[in-house]
């Protein structure tokens, strides 16, 4: 483990793939757990050997999910918590970044990490990026609980939300990378889950769980996004177009085709909930 005072969380189940380069991503910072789901493909054997420290996790089926519970449960070493999935990986400009903000103690609770993608083979310049707090204070952060717990594809994890800050949010310019070695059946297998999460709070009411505990401007942001007609196309439109996308060539081309469709499934599937469900021939 390196000097940097941070302490990590990987969240993994069957990760054997993802997380050597995620790990060794990681080796600059100075406490690394491994909170794992019954992984049965040796996800436990490369933590072990990477030095990190391997935690098992089952999940009760209420609340907390795994984020909220790793901050109430584990012992970190440090006061700054960060959170990154196995098929991420931390840029050394982004290290880097993080030594230096923390070594000036910062006022700041939380940091937006953006995400960047790599997508069939190829590190991508442009188009679609993430954006989420991963780098959290440790007790100035909470993942509050949303009505999802019949949503059953979404089993132990908190779904796309961002944890509620007690004070103020900065910005990281370091990127993450998405690195997805698994085939393309993993990606679409999570976004499946992913989307029957979001058409399920859509039609109960449940993203006001959620938006309630964003800041004024995102909420808004968010409502207006769900709002708008044609979001699969919009959303294709942005990340090829505007965020020029068609510059990354075929797998530009693939991941902004991705994305669209993952839009596609929330809308068709709300639709469903809302008008299909009870058609059944």
């Amino acid at each position: 483990m390196g000097d940097i005072p941070v302490s990590v969380v990987v969240m993994t189940r069957n990760e054997a793939a993802n997380l050597p380069a995620c790990l060794a991503s990681l080796r600059r910072f100075n406490e690394c757990f491994v909170v794992d789901s019954s992984s049965t493909d040796g996800t436990r054997a490369v933590a072990e050997r990477h030095g990190a420290r391997l935690v098992p996790f089952q999940w009760s089926g209420a609340y907390p999910k795994k984020k909220q519970w790793c901050l109430e449960t584990l012992p970190f070493r440090h006061e700054w918590v960060f959170f990154i999935d196995a098929d991420e990986r931390v840029s050394d400009d982004l290290a880097d970044e993080v030594a230096h903000v923390l070594a000036g103690r910062p006022p700041q609770a939380g940091f937006f990490v953006t995400g960047r993608y790599r997508f069939l083979g190829h590190n991508l310049r442009f188009g679609p990026r993430t954006h989420k707090l991963a780098l959290l204070r440790k007790g100035r952060a909470r993942f509050h609980p949303v009505p999802d717990l019949d949503v059953t594809t979404m089993w132990e994890v908190e779904g796309h939300y961002q944890p509620e800050l007690d004070g103020p949010a900065g910005r990281l310019r370091g990127a993450l990378r998405h690195a997805d070695t698994r085939s393309p059946y993993a990606w679409f297998d999570r976004h499946n889950r992913y989307s029957d999460w979001e058409a399920a709070l859509w039609v109960t009411g449940g993203f006001k769980a959620v938006d309630d505990h964003e800041r004024p401007t995102r909420r808004w942001l968010k409502r207006l996004f769900r709002s708008l007609p044609a979001r699969p196309l919009m959303v294709f439109f942005l990340d090829y177009i505007i965020r020029l996308g068609a510059l990354d060539g075929i797998a530009g081309l693939h991941l902004c085709i991705a994305r669209a469709f993952y839009y596609w499934q929330i809308d068709m599937k709300v639709h469903w909930l809302r008008y299909g469900k009870t058609d059944q021939g």
